[in-house]
């Protein structure tokens, strides 16, 4: 139960960013209208009705590649010399 609140909190904040965002806009184009309902000696009837209808548009995202020149730090490994002291060892005798 709390997994399945937290996904929908997750995504009801998900929708509030893309909207402050821009990157979703809806616009309701068209109104809902209720049924007429009426009673008859055979039951229920119902006429009519409207659902309400939306126009969504969304933003983009664009992804490609370039070719960009990027300095890199040049690495020197000098050899130890003759006069530095060689690495020490543990060969104890």
């Amino acid at each position: 139960m709390r997994a399945v609140l937290l996904v929908l909190i997750i995504a009801i904040v998900a929708v509030i960013a893309g909207i402050a965002s821009g990157f979703v806009d809806i616009n309701q184009i068209r109104g809902a209208k209720a049924p007429e309902v009426s009673t008859t000696h055979n039951g229920v009837v119902a006429k009519g009705g409207q659902a309400p209808a939306f126009d969504v548009e969304t933003g983009s995202v664009k992804i490609g590649t370039k070719e960009q020149s990027v300095k890199v730090p040049a690495v020197m490994v000098e050899r130890p010399g003759e006069n530095q002291a060689g690495a020490a060892t543990n060969n104890a005798q």
